[in-house]
C-alpha cells in the first residue's frame, strides 16, 4: 500500500532521460533490467501478494501490482499506462495483463492512456476487489494477524470489506463493443479512423478524448505498442517481459526515433506539452522502423533480458508462464 495520495506513480524516466543525454544509455537499460526481473518475480511468486491500490498507479507502478494475485481499489484509485504520450510504451508486462482484458479494452488502455478509476478497474479485471478506503486500516490489520500464506484465508478476510460499486455512466466500458469494433482493427491509422467513424455520428465522450490521444501521442509509440500487444496476446508474462527488454533498449538508444527523450522534455522537464515527434506522422513510421525495436540489440556488452529459473509454482503463478 502506498503513503498519500499515490500507490505508486511510475518509475524516475526524467533521470533515466539525463544519463542517455549524457550518452549513458545502459545505464537505464540497467534501470529497466531490474525492473523487469521484480516484475517477473512478483508474477510467478509463490506466496500470494496483496496490493492495495488507494490512490494513483501509473506505469512502474502497475508493474509492482497488477502481476499479483490480489489487486484492491478503493474510490480514490486512478490507474494509467500512459507511456505514448512520453514518447515510450507501456512497457512492465504491459503486453501481458493488458492483453488479457476483455476483447480489446487493453488496445484502448495502452495506446490512449486513458485514466480509469476504481470501479472501471474492478469491470476490466485489472482489480479484484472494491473496498472503500475508510475500511482499509481495519483491513490491514487483520491482513496482519493471520497467516497469509493460504489464498483462502486473504480471501475471507477482503470479502467482509468489499464492495459492489457503481461503473459511471460514461465509462467506456459500457461500450466494450465500440471499443471492439475500433481497436481491433489491424493498424493505428485503421483504429484512428474507425473512431472518427464514430465520432461523426455522436461527438464528445470517451471517443473524441480517445481520437485527440491517438494524434498528440508519439507516432512511434503507438505503432510499436500495436505491435506488442498484439504478440502479447499469444504469449506468457516472461517472453512478454523479454520483448518489452528489447523494445526499451532500442527506444534508449534513439537509432530510429529520440521521441523518448523529447516526450520527457515537454512533458516532465520543461512542461510546455507540445513535443515534436519524429517521425511526425502515423504514416511516416515504416514496418521496418517498427520491426527494429523487435530485434536484437547490437553490441558486444549486451544481451536478452536473462530471468530467472522458477519452480515448484503453485498454478496461479504457472497459468502465466
Amino acid at each position: 500500500m502506498g503513503n498519500g495520495r499515490a500507490f505508486c506513480a511510475g518509475g524516475d524516466v526524467a533521470t533515466v532521460v539525463r544519463d542517455i543525454s549524457e550518452g549513458n544509455w545502459k545505464l537505464g537499460a540497467n534501470f529497466f533490467e531490474k525492473e523487469f526481473i521484480l516484475n517477473y518475480i512478483m508474477a510467478t511468486y509463490r506466496k500470494p501478494q496483496v496490493s492495495i491500490l488507494n490512490g494513483i498507479v501509473m506505469g512502474g507502478g502497475a508493474g509492482a501490482s497488477i502481476h499479483g494475485r490480489f489487486r484492491i481499489v478503493t474510490e480514490n484509485t486512478v490507474f494509467a499506462m500512459p507511456e505514448t504520450a512520453l514518447g515510450l510504451f507501456p512497457d512492465v508486462g504491459a503486453s501481458y495483463f493488458l492483453s488479457r482484458l476483455p476483447g480489446f479494452f487493453g488496445e484502448y488502455v495502452g495506446l490512449t492512456g486513458t485514466r480509469l478509476d476504481g470501479p472501471e478497474m474492478l469491470a476490466c479485471g485489472l482489480a479484484t476487489h472494491f473496498v472503500h478506503s475508510k475500511q482499509l486500516p481495519l483491513l490491514e490489520k487483520e491482513l496482519c494477524e493471520v497467516n497469509i500464506d493460504d489464498p483462502l484465508n486473504i480471501c475471507k478476510i477482503i470479502d467482509k470489506y468489499v464492495e459492489v460499486p457503481i461503473l459511471k455512466e460514461k465509462s467506456a466500458y459500457r461500450e466494450l463493443h465500440i471499443v471492439d469494433k475500433c481497436f481491433s482493427c489491424r493498424t493505428v491509422e485503421d483504429i484512428l479512423s474507425s473512431l472518427e467513424n464514430e465520432n461523426a455520428e455522436r461527438s464528445g465522450g470517451w471517443i473524441s478524448a480517445a481520437i485527440e490521444s491517438l494524434k498528440t501521442a508519439s507516432p512511434t509509440s503507438l505503432k510499436i505498442f500495436l505491435k506488442s500487444i498484439r504478440e502479447g496476446r499469444l504469449q506468457g508474462v516472461g517472453q512478454c517481459l523479454m520483448r518489452e527488454y528489447r523494445m526499451v533498449c532500442h527506444v534508449l538508444r534513439g537509432q530510429v526515433s529520440r521521441d523518448f527523450s523529447e516526450g520527457c522534455r515537454a512533458i516532465l522537464v520543461d512542461k510546455d506539452k507540445n513535443p515534436k515527434w519524429s517521425p511526425c506522422r502515423l504514416d511516416l513510421v515504416t514496418d521496418d522502423m517498427v520491426d527494429h525495436y523487435f530485434s536484437r540489440v547490437n553490441g558486444e556488452e549486451w544481451t536478452d533480458l536473462k530471468l530467472p529459473a522458477r519452480s515448484n509454482l503453485p498454478a496461479s503463478a504457472m497459468a502465466k508462464l
